[in-house]
């Protein structure tokens, strides 16, 4: 039996042999920051920052780490602040998908490493709630998330806007020709005004609802904006609720349990979600030894309606939705479908929680009732076929109807730089009722798995709005369109994605969740036969341990030996 780990400062010590020493020396190191023998006494909470220069959506965190010291004063612990790599989506090349496990190893590392009885995990830009969670299940530290906060909207000639469901929609209609680039450039400047995370349900909204659903987040977190007072008091409450959790040692293996992960696939279909989620509750779930598949997102999606309607499923941001009560009201209406028996870091149970009396609020419609969706069925549907054999994800809600059933030609790019340079040849051979592929931009081929399946679409078709587009990449959760997603296996190992051709037929049934390559068999085997693909290497460093490591998309693209799923789960 494991040896129980001392509270505070007494834990993980640096081994010297002598241990009465290690204490002695820590005691002392610590008073040079100033520290009384009072406040050492105290449980240690870690307050994790993931602020940076290079990270725009956490711009705000520094405030945000001194209403959290405040809360853990207050309740009697030791806030101490320390940094982890910080993920700006925007800011890292080729993707920060790429880096998200090198986050996640420095979040265990240092969780296990330092003194902590408890740590509050702050972040909020779109891999680092999911790493900080990959992180935090596997060193098992008590933890309580707290997320950065959506960014507010700004404004183009009366009209709300805000990153970045609308950046693609200004930059599809710029490269059709409908703008003007004075117009562009004024939109630019007002699509990202104030710190925070995108201002929809993409993938950072999507994760910290997905904290708060599964139980690692206080009631209300998820939606407060990143500039409202209400973000400092509850960081502040965070901070009191992380000195709860170091003395009742409620660690984030009792929180995320199999049932947990199913609220959370649940309220992905509800909310209109990322498909990215469904690779980062993957990983996060492998951590603890929970195998989630694809066919569980499945068999929720035509039982569970959506019910919210942020873009890029409805019409609203996420402002509307904390002033329409957040996640709180979507739990409220799913009750009935939900695992109420799930512990949270309150320490109350889901269902004790959503158990308190509950008024409706009828005044808004951003969050539809359940007799009155936005729409009768889940975001995200799974697909499998022969173009996917191990599966692939289309979001359903953002879709375009008509394209749900289609047989399309399919028009091949073999590489991010294949597309970039063809995309707007006038002599491409694309015609509005062609599908688009895109190849080699999967874990391995991109690498990272870049948000590169939102293809563009060719600027010979001038008004066309959507076209089916498939990849064996990600796009982002900000992103719409009739886009399948995530093909495994990838077309860098070898997947049938890579022996697809300029001119075969491919098939999409949303309804029998199908995605086929209408090619015949001995010519796809004649096909690889010539191919063979030989994924890239790397002599050293990160990218070493990343290309020998990486899995692929249906297990949640992490290093294979960080996961440890039962065969008897899932």
């Amino acid at each position: 039996m494991a040896e129980k780990r001392p509270p505070g400062l007494a834990g993980g010590l640096t081994e010297y042999g002598d241990r009465e020493f290690a204490q002695y020396l820590r005691r002392s190191f610590a008073s040079a920051m100033g520290h009384t023998p009072q406040s050492l006494g105290k449980p240690v909470v870690g307050v994790l920052n993931t602020w940076s220069e290079l990270n725009n959506c956490h711009r705000g965190l520094r405030e945000l780490a001194e209403a959290v010291k405040r809360g853990v004063w207050q309740a009697g612990g030791l806030p101490l602040e320390f940094p982890v790599i910080s993920l700006g989506e925007i800011f890292l090349s080729p993707t920060s998908m790429f880096l998200r496990n090198l986050m996640a190893l420095d979040v265990e590392a240092m969780l296990r490493a330092q003194p902590l009885d408890a740590v509050v995990l702050m972040g909020g830009c779109d891999k680092t709630l999911p790493a900080l969670l990959m992180g935090a299940a596997s060193a098992d530290v008590p933890a309580i998330v707290l997320a950065a906060g959506p960014m507010l909207t700004g404004s183009h000639e009366g009209e709300r806007i805000g990153a970045c469901t609308d950046c693609r929609r200004f930059w599809a209609a710029w490269r059709r020709g409908d703008l003007e680039r004075a117009t562009i450039d004024d939109i630019e400047g007002q699509l990202a005004p104030t710190a925070g995370t995108c201002g929809v349900m993409g993938t950072a909204s999507t994760m910290a609802c997905l904290s708060e659903a599964m139980g690692m987040m206080l009631p209300g977190g998820a939606a407060i904006p990143a500039v409202h007072a209400d973000r400092l008091r509850h960081g502040e409450r965070s901070g009191i609720q992380a000195v709860v959790l170091a003395h009742k040692r409620l660690k984030p293996s009792q929180i995320m349990t199999e049932a947990a992960f199913d609220n959370a696939l649940r309220v992905l279909q509800a909310i209109g979600g990322s498909t990215n989620a469904v690779i980062h509750l993957t990983a996060i779930a492998g951590r603890l030894g929970i195998k989630l598949e694809l066919d569980r997102l499945d068999a929720m999606a035509d039982s569970t309606p959506v019910l919210v309607g942020l873009k890029p499923s409805g019409a609203a941001y996420m402002e509307d939705f904390h002033r329409a009560g957040g996640l709180p009201v979507v739990l409220q209406a799913l009750r009935g479908q939900l695992h109420g028996e799930c512990l949270t870091v309150t320490g109350a149970t889901l269902g004790g929680q959503l158990a308190k009396p509950f008024v409706w609020p009828a005044w808004q419609d951003v969050i539809r009732p359940p007799h009155d969706p936005l729409q009768e069925q889940g975001a995200l549907i799974a697909l499998h076929g022969s173009l996917a054999p191990d599966g692939s994800v289309l979001k359903r809600s953002a879709a375009s109807p008509m394209l749900l059933q289609s047989e399309a030609r399919a028009v091949v790019f073999s590489s991010l730089n294949d597309l970039a340079a063809r995309i707007d040849d006038p002599a491409l051979d694309a015609r509005p009722d062609d599908c688009l592929l895109l190849q080699n931009a999967g874990p391995l081929g991109g690498p990272g798995m870049p948000e590169a399946g939102y293809l563009p679409i060719p600027r010979k078709l001038t008004g066309q709005r959507d076209m089916l587009r498939i990849s064996d990449a990600r796009m982002s959760g900000t992103a719409f369109g009739t886009i399948v997603l995530h093909v495994a296996p990838e077309a860098a190992l070898g997947g049938p994605l890579g022996l697809a051709r300029s001119g075969d037929r491919v098939r999409l049934d949303a309804q029998r969740r199908r995605l086929d390559l209408l090619v015949d068999e001995r010519e796809l085997l004649r096909r690889g036969e010539e191919a063979r693909p030989q994924p890239p290497v790397a002599s050293r460093g990160y990218e070493r341990l990343y290309r020998e490591s990486v899995q692929q998309a249906q297990l949640g693209v992490d290093f294979d030996f960080l996961r440890h799923e039962s065969l008897q789960s899932g």
